[in-house]
């Protein structure tokens, strides 16, 4: 068997995650997520996207049940590469993400709607500026 077959599964498992998706058999028999998928915590965070090697690699769509959303790109299941990120309290961030942590070039929307972008270092933003277009 050649381990590049792609099978379509849904799958509870014992803490009651829920993953439905595709998934291939490793050398060893192992059933790894790997393709597109859809995971289901049973705290009600859902992950819609890429898998690869049984991890959130790629594009893909994380929902919290606080409202939270991340949309964009996934490395070894955390937030890295270029994605969204909508807090609870509808402020958006859209930019650069380093392993879970803002990072880099972005830009910030307050709740007020009002446009800031800079480069960001983790929470901290020297050098942030108001974004107007007039």
């Amino acid at each position: 068997m050649s381990g590049s077959e792609v099978y379509k599964i849904s799958f509870i498992f014992p803490n009651q995650d829920k993953y439905d998706g595709d998934c291939t058999r490793t050398p060893d028999g192992i059933l790894e997520r790997n393709g597109y998928g859809v995971h289901t915590t049973a705290g009600g965070i859902i992950y819609r996207g890429i898998w690869k090697n049984d991890r959130m690699n790629g594009l893909g769509r994380l929902e919290h049940p606080s409202g939270a959303v991340y949309e964009g790109e996934f490395k070894n299941n955390m937030l890295h590469g270029t994605g969204t990120y909508i807090f609870p309290n509808g402020s958006k961030y859209t930019g650069q993400f380093n392993e879970n942590k803002v990072e880099g070039k972005g830009e910030f929307t307050d709740t007020q709607g009002l446009e800031w972008d800079g480069t960001f270092h983790y929470t901290a933003a020297p050098g942030l500026k108001l974004k107007l277009e007039m």
